[in-house]
C-alpha cells in the first residue's frame, strides 16, 4: 500500500474569495511534511480553492497563489512524498455545480488544462479531481470528470488521476440510489486513455459518516462500511483510495480506527488512505495529527503500526 498519509488543510480554510494569506487562509509547511515523513507517511493530500487560483472561468492561473501552492508540492516531493492535489469545491465553481449551464464542462476541463500542465513533468503529483462531488446528477459528475481527464491528457500529463465519487464520496453509499445513479453505475463509465487512475472514497465513523461527531458507532463499523467500496474495486478490477477517514480519541473510535487500518492493509485494490487532517490552523479540532510541540496526538499511536519505516 504505497500512498498512507495525511491531508495537509490550509490553503482551502475561508469563504472570502481571493482572501488575505495569513488572515483568512494559510498553506503547510515543509516543517509539517518532514515530521509525518519521519513517521513513515509517503502521501499528502493537499487542498486549495479554485476560485483563488484561477479567478476567471478560462483565465490565467493566479502566480501567487499557485506559488504557494507550488512551494509545498515542490519541497514535499523534493523528499521522495507522493502529494495528491486537490480543489476542495465539492464540484463548484462559485457556487454552480461542474458540467452545468454556469460552469460547462469546458470549464472544468480548462482548469485542469492549464494546472496539469504545470506539474507534467512530476510524476510524484497526482490529480485529485475535486473534493466530494455531492447533489449532482451522476452522469453530470462523469461527464465533467471524463472532459477534465480529457484535458489532463491531452495536455501531456501522465500523472495519475484520483476521480472520487459522487454523494461525498462516502463508500458506505457506493451502491446507493438515494442520489440518483449509484457510483457503482456511473463511475464504470469514467474513462483514462493511459489508464492511470484511482478511485476515491471517504469514510468516517460516526452515524451519518459526516465526520462531523466524536463518537463512533461501533468498533467495526469502519470495516463495515468500506466493503462496498472494496466489492465494487475487486469485481470491477479496480485501484481505491481512501482520501478521508478519522476518528476522535475515545476507546470506541480507536478501536474502530484500528479495525479500519487492518481492513484496508488486507484489502490488495486499496493502494492507500489518507488521515484527516493536518495542517498548521488545526488548532484542538479532535481529528488533528499537528503535534503539540514535541509530543505526537494521541491517534498517531494508532497509525503507527501501518506505516512504513516504523
Amino acid at each position: 500500500m504505497p500512498y498512507r498519509g495525511i491531508n495537509l488543510s490550509g490553503g482551502e480554510f475561508g469563504v472570502t474569495i481571493p482572501g488575505t494569506f495569513g488572515k483568512e487562509y494559510t498553506f503547510p509547511t515543509n516543517a509539517e511534511v518532514d515530521y509525518y515523513m519521519s513517521k513513515g507517511m509517503t502521501t499528502f493530500r493537499v487542498g486549495f480553492l479554485w476560485e483563488r487560483i484561477q479567478a476567471a472561468a478560462y483565465g490565467e492561473l493566479d502566480a501567487t497563489y499557485a506559488g504557494r501552492l507550488d512551494a509545498i508540492v515542490n519541497y514535499a516531493s523534493s523528499k521522495g512524498a507522493k502529494v495528491i492535489i486537490e480543489p476542495h469545491n465539492f464540484a463548484r465553481y462559485y457556487g454552480s455545480t461542474v458540467g452545468s449551464a454556469q460552469v460547462p464542462n469546458g470549464v472544468f476541463a480548462d482548469f485542469w488544462k492549464r494546472l496539469s500542465s504545470r506539474y507534467a513533468t512530476d510524476m510524484n503529483v497526482m490529480f485529485n479531481l475535486v473534493n466530494e462531488p455531492h447533489d449532482i446528477n451522476s452522469e453530470q459528475w462523469v461527464g465533467a470528470a471524463n472532459a477534465a481527464i480529457a484535458a489532463i491528457r491531452g495536455a501531456g500529463a501522465h500523472n495519475t488521476i484520483v476521480v472520487p465519487g459522487n454523494a461525498w464520496t462516502g463508500a458506505h453509499a457506493w451502491y446507493d440510489t438515494s442520489y440518483g445513479t449509484s457510483n457503482a453505475v456511473a463511475l464504470l463509465n469514467v474513462v483514462d486513455s493511459e489508464n492511470n487512475m484511482l478511485f476515491e472514497a471517504h469514510q468516517y465513523l460516526d452515524s451519518n459518516s459526516s465526520g462531523g461527531g466524536g463518537t463512533c458507532v461501533s468498533a467495526t463499523i469502519g470495516s463495515q462500511r468500506l466493503a462496498p467500496f472494496v466489492k465494487w474495486l475487486r469485481e470491477n478490477g479496480k485501484k481505491g483510495i481512501v482520501g478521508e477517514f478519522a476518528g476522535a480519541n475515545n476507546a470506541t473510535c480507536n478501536a474502530a480506527v484500528t479495525d479500519m487500518l487492518t481492513y484496508m492493509a488486507a484489502q490488495p485494490e486499496i493502494v492507500g488512505w489518507q488521515w484527516w487532517g493536518g495542517g498548521p490552523w488545526w488548532g484542538e479540532y479532535p481529528f488533528t495529527l499537528e503535534p503539540t510541540g514535541t509530543t505526537d496526538r494521541p491517534q498517531m499511536s494508532l497509525l503507527l503500526p501501518f506505516l512504513s519505516g516504523t
